[in-house]
Parts: C-alpha cells; structure tokens; sequence
C-alpha cells in the first residue's frame, strides 16, 4: 500500500493522507501559514497549488474562517480531500480539483482576503531535469501554470488590500519582485530561511498587498536547522498549534 496516513509534524490530533511514490509535504508548507498575518472577522482564504493539502490543514488551526485549496492533479486532489476528511474538517475546507487557470469560470474577481501558494519552483526550458514520475514533475516545475501566470490571477481573485502570501526559490526573488510590482501587489514583509546558520538562503517568504502603500519589512532570517541537522527552535514551534 503506496498510501499512509502520517500525524501532521506537531499539530495535535491533525493527519494528513499521504502517497510514497508522490511527494511528501514540505518544510515551506509548515512555515508558510504560519507567516501569514490573519484578519479577526469573516474573511474568504484560498490556497493555490494546495497538494494533499497540508496549508489549509494548518491555516485551520490559525482561523475559524472557511478555506478553499485548488489542486490540478487528481490524484493529489484526492489525497487532498482524504485529508479532510479524516480531520473532520469538510465544513470549513474544501478542495477544487481544477486548473488555477479555470478559476474564474467558478470565482469572480476581487473576492478574497487572502491567498496563499507554494507553486512550482523550477521554469521548464532545454535543461530542465523533469522527474520521470509525472506528479512530481508538475508539482516542482512550471509545466502546466507559471509564476507570473500565479500572480495575476491573484491579483484578479484578491479585494483590494487583501494579500497574497507565496514562498519562493531565493534565487528567483528579484523576478518575483518584479512581477508583483508589474500587478500592483506591494511587497510588505519579507523572511529569507536559511538551511543553517552559515549558509545562504534557500527559500523567501513574501507577503503583498493588493494596491499596498510602498513600505517593506525584512524580517530577521529564519534558521531551519542547527548544525547537527534538528530542526531549530523557532522551526519546532512552528510545528505546534
């Protein structure tokens, strides 16, 4: 059996349905949600690229607020909606099995407070090392929607001054800059994770605003692991509700 169910890092009492052959959830999917700055009051969430789901899962423990995920393949969708289930949770989170590219035929513009999205990470072009596995070649690598592709349609689906919250290669954040700037969403916070201490960062946290005032935060670096390879502190806190 390729399928297991496994505990969700340190949420109490949250799973999380996941396949061997696929992927297993990654650190940024812990660390995202946990960045995000959420409204008190009624507001609509949506997470683009949700997986099997572990954003929506933890965005959960931070909101009472109702969340829709958006997974294209179907058999990550399905973990996705196993994930639900087996939490209870079918009642504030539901998953979409579609293209983020179809999102308007369901939604209309400027209606959510706040997206979240850990897309694919690597363009596709003459040397890209795609995955002989399929599932995971479309989830690391930009084969079926791109970054820039990402941010306008969040910046069509957000209200104005709602927020899109996305994790990114570090080495791609001057691009992503760039396209943010180019669809009016103002960066307001920044964090660069490191692997360790010593090393350069790997990843970026990047929350902004639809038509924000100019006004950016850099926050201290977020340090993943010590030196012996545990998780860091910080990072272990991260993994309680």
């Amino acid at each position: 059996m390729d399928k297991v169910i496994n505990d969700l890092v340190g949420y109490d009492n949250l799973k999380i349905v996941q396949n061997k052959n696929y992927f297993n959830f990654s650190l940024e999917s812990v660390v995202l949600p946990r960045f995000c700055e959420i409204k008190k009051g009624k507001i609509q969430i949506m997470d683009l690229c949700t997986g099997n789901a572990p954003i929506p899962l933890i965005l959960s423990t931070q909101t009472d607020n109702n969340i829709i995920g958006v997974e294209v393949q179907k058999d990550i969708y399905e973990l996705a909606i196993e994930s639900v289930r087996i939490n209870k949770l079918q009642n504030r989170i539901s998953i979409l099995n579609m293209n983020i590219k179809d999102i308007f035929n369901k939604f209309e513009t400027d209606t959510f407070d706040l997206i979240t999205c850990n897309p694919p990470y690597f363009k596709v072009n003459e040397f890209s090392n795609l995955n002989n596995n399929e599932i995971k070649s479309i989830a690391r690598h930009e084969i079926l929607i791109t970054l820039e592709e990402i941010v306008e349609i969040s910046k069509k689906l957000l209200k104005n001054g709602g927020s899109l919250v996305i994790v990114h290669r570090a080495s791609r954040f001057p691009e992503l800059l760039s396209i943010l700037n180019k669809n009016n969403l103002e960066p307001k916070r920044v964090r660069f994770l490191h692997p360790k201490r010593e090393q350069n960062a790997n990843l970026v946290l990047v929350d902004a605003k639809k038509n924000g005032k100019p006004g950016l935060k850099v926050l201290p670096s977020l340090i993943c692991h010590n030196e012996d390879g545990s998780y860091s502190d910080e990072i272990l806190k991260m993994f309680e509700r």
